[in-house]
């Protein structure tokens, strides 16, 4: 069987999606993988004349692209598992999750309900999403319907299509946003060492930033559209010394997925990551190698995206006034802009009692929250 990875590249209209998949195809095939692409659904219903004001109704469309995203991907990945070739890469030009930002709330519920599908399953199906940004956002001279017959937006119409599918993917563990913010072959270089990380094709250094927070308005946060509620158990294995070894159950109403991660230390922000999918299965045996001395974490995470960027803040059952919100980080100089929402107490990265090791040993006090902490919203 061979090591196989999918994953997606979407993004707004006029993105650079179709340039980056020819350099994901050149760079990863000399690379020594068998990149396999399934094609945009949309591209290949919309140019044949299928579309949403050509069908009945939008969601007779929607039932159609759905079901047809479903079943390539199925005929792909079978298709990858019979190919002699040890390393596959499998890349989803847009994924099933885009549907979601073409419909209503009702729409889809309806799709997922027709088809029998969990939108949890299908998002994490992917092992990795990178979403790159519209030019209609920074970059809105490059922005043109000329290149692609199904594009019809307008540069308005693109910023805010682009925001909903950053939505609509938003709570995948692993969504990259890629911006405007350099030039277009700096955001595709960009785009293929995000790919490296997250396959496994270079060695994934998780750059990671943490900040001690008081308690958000949980309210607002389930409102906001891009951002997206998971209950999240924490099990710690035993391991050998500076080497952290854990499993996770991931899911929301009643459905999971299961993950073991090792990670282990390079500096205060920086440290090697592993982590590979675990079958129900596999997860309950390595349950049975559970390090007896930590308690398993429970946590209710928000994924929040704001900026371009991915926040993950965790609410824990023990503490009322506090919390933490992460940030994953390309360099360990990145700028972080926080939502203006966020109440920054202090960054506690390497404050070794809130990390979720030491948190599964001991539980530190709650602290006051004080007038002089960091502004809500400024960048570290």
């Amino acid at each position: 069987m061979p090591f196989i990875r999918k994953i997606v590249v979407t993004g707004g209209p006029c993105a650079g999606k179709t340039t980056g998949l020819s350099w994901i195809q050149n760079a990863f095939s000399q690379r020594g993988w068998r990149v396999l692409i399934v094609p945009e659904t949309a591209t290949e219903l919309i140019s044949g004349g299928v579309t949403p004001w050509t069908c009945g109704t939008n969601l007779d469309y929607q039932l159609g692209q759905m079901r047809l995203q479903v079943t390539k991907e199925q005929i792909f990945l079978a298709a990858a598992q019979s190919m002699p070739d040890e390393k596959i890469l499998l890349v989803c030009d847009r994924g099933a999750l885009d549907n979601k930002a073409y419909m209503n709330a009702e729409e889809f519920a309806t799709v997922l309900r027709t088809l029998q599908l969990d939108e949890m399953e299908l998002r994490d199906s992917y092992d990795a999403v990178f979403h790159l940004e519209t030019a209609a956002k920074g970059a809105v001279d490059a922005y043109t319907l000329a290149n692609n017959q199904a594009r019809y937006e307008t540069a308005d119409e693109a910023c805010a299509l682009d925001d909903r599918i950053i939505a609509a993917w938003t709570g995948h563990q692993h969504l990259r946003v890629i911006g405007n913010a350099m030039d277009f072959e700096n955001k595709l270089k960009r785009l293929l060492w995000e790919i490296g990380s997250a396959i496994g094709a270079d060695e994934h250094f998780e750059i990671e930033r943490k900040f001690l927070i008081a308690t958000p308005d949980i309210a607002w946060l389930e409102q906001q559209p891009n951002c997206h509620r998971v209950e999240i158990i924490q099990t710690y294995l035993r391991t050998e010394e500076g080497i952290e070894k854990r499993v996770r159950q991931r899911g929301e109403n009643g459905h999971f997925l299961y993950y073991e991660t090792t990670k282990k230390p390079i500096s205060g922000v920086k440290r090697v990551e592993t982590e590979r999918r675990l079958t129900s299965k596999e997860y309950l045996e390595l349950l049975m190698n559970a390090d007896t001395t930590r308690r398993q974490l429970r946590k209710t995470r928000f994924c929040y995206t704001w900026k371009k960027q991915s926040f993950e803040i965790d609410i824990y059952p023990f503490w009322q006034h506090q919390a933490v919100v992460e940030i994953e980080l390309q360099t360990e100089d990145d700028p972080i802009y926080f939502p203006p929402e966020l109440h920054i107490l202090r960054e506690v990265t390497d404050d070794p009692a809130y990390k979720n090791a030491a948190l599964a040993l001991q539980i530190p006090e709650e602290e006051p929250i004080s007038s002089d902490a960091a502004p809500s919203g400024a960048a570290d």
